[in-house]
């Protein structure tokens, strides 16, 4: 890159923590380059100029700059949905509380909506997500996304889920999820214990089509295929490979949308088969320490 387009180009700057986000929603235009993000080639067409501003407005250190370095407020494409339905919707806004983890909107039939994990916090943001319909359940999928989720709830109204395992990071909570067995909290949602990552870690299925995993696993770019992250595992990795287990023989779903790493459609045969192959290779993984740097995105 020249120092012209260094300078009047689009850039990430020195506080990237390296999450993948902006990677997620640019890809081929940011990549990962000695540990952090950084531009690779500047925009072509306006197409690729929308997705670099989806990147700027989701990440959480902010650290993804357009030429002038100001980000246009009329740019923010979020909430966006992810298929021509609209029923979830992506955040953005990802907040450095959570370790910039995604957060979703799941729309309801019946014009309400249901927030998965959750993004930075602001007044604004909430009048934003809101505004399609009533948001009427804030759930988490773990301790590490719990930030933000009791003011988001008060602002909304809204009942704040949380499983026992977790639950002094958010004692508050309205909601509390039990045990190991499935729940259906509303038509059509339901919670399914997945001790692992954490002792409280969550997911939600919704509609027989989608899978929020929070960080119990994720779709990675290097191998192409489901993985967990086994070096950021803070419960226990043999109680995660239990977890899969367990569930694999129920676990039918086509949109992976996990908390941290990338997202995934694919046809519900074969996520179910993939599924069934991840937990044969957890069952044969051993504690090890933690280490962000391990993962594979």
């Amino acid at each position: 890159m020249g120092t012209e387009q260094a300078e009047h180009g689009w850039r990430v700057d020195g506080r990237c923590t390296n999450c993948d986000v902006a990677r997620q929603l640019a890809p081929g235009l940011i990549g990962e380059v000695a540990g952090r993000s950084a531009v690779l080639r500047q925009p072509r067409d306006a197409v690729e100029a929308e997705q670099l501003h989806a990147a700027a407005h989701a990440c959480p250190t902010r650290s993804v700059r357009p030429p002038g370095g100001r980000l246009d407020p009329a740019r923010d494409p979020f909430p966006m949905a992810l298929d021509d339905t609209g029923t979830v919707q992506l955040c953005g806004h990802n907040s450095p509380h959570t370790a910039g983890a995604n957060s979703y909107l799941l729309r309801r039939p019946d014009g309400t909506s249901m927030m998965v994990d959750t993004p930075r916090w602001s007044p604004a943001l909430a009048a934003r997500y809101e505004a399609p319909g009533p948001v009427t359940d804030v759930l988490l999928t773990h301790r590490d996304h719990a930030a933000h989720g009791r003011r988001y709830a008060d602002r909304f109204g809204a009942r704040l889920w949380i499983h026992e395992g977790d639950l002094d990071a958010a004692p508050d909570a309205d909601r509390v999820l039990r045990g190991t067995e499935p729940a259906e909290i509303a038509e059509g949602v339901l919670a399914l214990p997945f001790p692992g990552h954490t002792r409280g870690s969550v997911l939600y299925l919704a509609d027989g089509r989608y899978c929020f995993s929070g960080d119990s696993f994720y779709w990675s770019r290097t191998t192409a295929d489901i993985e967990v992250v086994d070096s950021v595992t803070w419960y226990s990795v043999r109680e995660l490979a239990a977890s899969l287990t367990r569930a694999a023989g129920r676990l039918r779903f086509e949109w992976l949308l996990p908390g941290h790493g990338d997202r995934r459609r694919l046809p519900p045969d074969d996520m179910a088969a993939r599924i069934h192959r991840l937990a044969a290779r957890t069952r044969t993984l051993r504690p090890r320490p933690v280490d962000f740097t391990a993962v594979r995105w």
